[in-house]
């Protein structure tokens, strides 16, 4: 449905410095609304709901959701209905007005009732409600999630030629739920290591997803590891990581977010530092996009 994400070389100083040769893959720029890692996410999803003869998709999400946003400007586009179960209490922000703009019929949970999103019987009563829509997990997570992003190797290695690179030593990306990681460690089958910065903290459940959808996929001792990026909590921004963010737009040109991509480079940027990867390796760095998530920061206009 989209064009390919452009894969290009990222010139930075700290990179050079150690000798690291890094390429970005700008998901961001795959589509204006449909953007980033969400679309991939979204993709399986769809097929099933469409299989299964659903009238449209009820998802979760909070109020600055990428995925939830995704999935709404999808249900305008593509003509299905679409449900928002959101964390917390009733909230405006350009998100929240972009998802009823865009027809979704939001459901604000409040935060107790959002806890219990995992727990048995939850998607029951809203499954009575809505009988003929097809429920997607957090984030467009689960085994299908992740086999949607597996194309984004397809991605990679149809332009790896253009970089002048033959091969790369492992991928690099922001981890929210880890679907995105999962994908990628389902398509190198272990091949090339995937080290994923986690956006939330540890206790979030980034790590057994990723289990519970790799043993799903029948695939075990998978090559990847988890680095902790957080700094202190999700959506938890500070001076130092917004200081980061404008430099390496300066000096680069890809626009970043605080969420995920901005904090998965400035983890980058510390591994490096402490002599984590030797000169001359080469990694491929996912922009996950989650542009729209910049304007709750009054900072990140």
């Amino acid at each position: 449905m989209f064009a390919h994400a452009p894969l290009e070389h990222l010139h930075l100083d700290w990179l050079s410095a150690a000798g690291i040769e890094v390429a970005i893959l700008r998901l961001d720029q795959i589509d204006p609304l449909i953007s980033g890692n969400k679309w991939f996410k979204l993709s399986e999803h769809l097929k099933a709901a469409e299989g299964a003869g659903a009238e449209g998709i009820i998802s979760l999400g909070g109020a600055h959701s990428n995925h939830l946003h995704a999935l709404a400007a999808a249900g305008k586009r593509l003509g299905f209905k679409t449900v928002g179960l959101l964390r917390g209490h009733a909230q405006e922000t350009p998100t929240v007005q972009d998802l009823q703009a865009f027809g979704m019929q939001l459901h604000w949970l409040g935060y107790g009732g959002y806890r219990a999103r995992n727990e048995p019987g939850f998607w029951e009563p809203w499954q009575a409600q809505y009988p003929q829509l097809y429920a997607v997990p957090e984030g467009g997570g689960g085994l299908a999630g992740a086999l949607g992003c597996a194309a984004l190797k397809q991605q990679l290695d149809t332009q790896l030629p253009t970089l002048g690179w033959s091969d790369y030593h492992g991928w690099w990306l922001a981890c929210g739920t880890g679907t995105t990681l999962a994908g990628l460690v389902l398509a190198e089958a272990g091949a090339h290591p995937v080290f994923g910065a986690l956006a939330v903290p540890e206790d979030h459940g980034v790590a057994p997803h990723i289990e519970a959808i790799l043993q799903a996929a029948g695939l075990a001792n998978a090559g990847y590891e988890l680095i902790e990026a957080s700094r202190g909590g999700f959506a938890r921004v500070d001076s130092a990581l917004l200081a980061f963010i404008e430099q390496t737009e300066q000096a680069s040109g890809v626009p970043l977010e605080p969420l995920y991509t901005g904090k998965a480079l400035m983890a980058l940027k510390e591994q490096i530092e402490a002599g984590r990867f030797a000169s001359g390796t080469r990694l491929i760095v996912v922009h996950t996009g989650g542009l729209q998530g910049r304007r709750g920061f009054s900072t990140c206009p």
